[in-house]
């Protein structure tokens, strides 16, 4: 996909189609939306008048031009102007993307939205657009034998001040980068789990890592028995597939702290012996969506290139009934010498997570994130509208919250009380890997937790929102890249401070 940025009036674009952006409520088009309902002999502001179009958020309106350097324009409602911001931009540029491509348009040139009363920065806005263009857009097609042909195939972020040029240049370039964060991991999370094994998944972290300048390193069996990394192996020794323990390092801050980002990676996960119903198992390709999302991240990290350093680190491996499985009630020991017991081997996620998060600790990390689809009862919880997060610094939630923020994604803080961690203790072993149905995703956060020490931590539950059952704006069916862009960006906020 061409990205570009320019500076013209409405009567000098040559595109296929102009998108322009209309707040909800206004009786009369104003500003940069007037001029271009020049080109429509006011079309669009007879449908406007007709209450045909209202500006509603995510709304569409399709005029065709007679005689112009452009063949139609897409207009799309951004919803009432005094609330407009990054995250409804990025909507709706996904939402009229979507019109302008059914109607095979191959360029789609978009306005920047007035800054009249404030409104969204042009760099910002510059960044949702093209985020929201190239999110909308996506689609998995990589292994039908006849795939689609994608109609749009260029997007020209368009503001009429020579003066937000620079700005939008910047924007446009980080929305790209962001964008194709969140599609890669979307790629890794949709393929088949046959395509995407844990090796598969280190040789996509190598390319990854000599494409965006980054540090990669492996760790083999060999080397996770040699750091007694019992969680871990316990885990892998029901497959035949070997697992891999992923580093990505990058280094944009030398002689500074070290931050680490750490993504469950169960590129298959039947639940063990205690196996998993047959309905949607074949879901559970899906499982290693926390480590695709660190993939993602640290994609876009090496591209951005903040002020910050960052370990990627990504445990991978299949859990697998076998007669060498973990069995219900058996005792193994992580990296710290913690004994475990093994209550379900369906709660295996946060198994590998205890040795990758103390090996984060063992490499330096002064910061830890966490991002799993660890629990069924996260989506009882939230539904699919927001993740979970537990922690044991408010600071760091502060930091991620800021970080969601910029992306339109939503983390919901969950409780950390000592009464959770009573519910995790065995009466065979320090701890236990299940502490039931009741308060699923504080326990399984909080088992996580008693592995980073006093490791300023933080945990995201992303089970629910992982996964999509249905297209919404610039989230296509399947897999939605959660978290990649949010963790980017929080390295974006910690590079500013640094």
């Amino acid at each position: 996909m061409k990205v570009s940025v320019c500076c013209a009036a409405p009567r000098d674009l040559t595109a296929d189609a102009i998108l322009v952006g209309v707040s909800e409520g206004d009786a009369l088009l104003q500003g940069i939306a007037s001029r271009v309902d020049a080109l429509c002999g006011g079309l669009l502001q007879e449908i406007i008048s007709k209450g045909e179009f209202a500006g509603k958020l995510n709304e569409v309106a399709v005029v065709y031009l007679p005689a112009s350097g452009a063949r139609r324009v897409v207009a799309v409602g951004l919803g009432k102007g005094e609330k407009l911001d990054a995250e409804k931009l990025r909507q709706a540029a996904a939402s009229a993307a979507k019109i302008a491509a059914k109607g095979k348009a191959k360029t789609l040139a978009m306005y920047l939205p007035d800054q009249t009363g404030g409104g969204v920065a042009a760099e910002d806005a510059a960044a949702a657009l093209a985020e929201g263009v190239l999110l909308g857009i996506y689609s998995y097609d990589v292994l039908k034998s006849k795939r689609e042909q994608k109609q749009l195939s260029e997007i020209i972020v368009v503001t009429t001040e020579p003066s937000a040029m620079e700005s939008a240049q910047r924007g446009a370039n980080r929305g790209v980068i962001m964008a194709a964060a969140a599609n890669m991991a979307r790629d890794l999370v949709n393929a088949p789990a046959n395509h995407m094994t844990p090796t598969h998944m280190a040789a996509k972290a190598e390319q990854i890592a000599a494409e965006s300048g980054l540090q990669y390193e492996v760790l083999e069996r060999a080397d996770m028995e040699r750091l007694a990394m019992g969680a871990f192996l316990g885990v892998a020794r029901g497959s035949t597939e070997p697992p891999k323990l992923i580093v990505l390092r990058y280094e944009g801050n030398p002689g500074g702290e070290t931050f680490a980002f750490v993504g469950k990676g169960l590129t298959f996960d039947s639940g063990g012996i205690s196996i998993k119903p047959a309905e949607n198992m074949h879901l559970m390709k899906s499982d290693m969506a926390g480590g695709a999302a660190v993939l993602g991240a640290m994609q876009a990290i090496g591209q951005l290139k903040p002020k910050v350093n960052i370990l990627g680190i990504i445990p991978a491996t299949e859990n697998m009934p076998s007669g060498n499985a973990l069995k219900p009630g058996d005792v193994i020991t992580a990296m710290t010498g913690k004994t475990i017991e093994i209550i379900s081997t369906d709660a295996e996620g946060r198994l590998i997570l205890a040795d990758a998060v103390a090996y984060a600790v063992k490499l330096g990390a002064s910061k830890i994130v966490d991002i799993a689809t660890l629990t069924g009862a996260c989506g009882i919880a939230l539904g699919s509208v927001y993740s979970a997060m537990i922690t044991n610094c408010d600071k760091l939630a502060a930091d991620l919250q800021t970080a969601a923020a910029a992306t339109g994604e939503r983390y919901w803080p969950m409780p950390n009380h000592d009464e959770y961690r009573e519910m995790i203790k065995s009466p065979v072993a320090d701890i236990k890997n299940s502490g039931g149905r009741m308060g699923g995703v504080m326990t399984g956060g909080l088992f996580i937790g008693e592995f980073v020490g006093e490791t300023p931590w933080a945990h995201l539950d992303i089970a629910p929102t992982a996964f999509a059952e249905s297209d919404k704006h610039y989230q296509p069916k399947g897999a939605t890249g959660v978290a990649a862009r949010t963790l980017a960006a929080l390295a974006l906020l910690w590079g500013t401070v640094n």
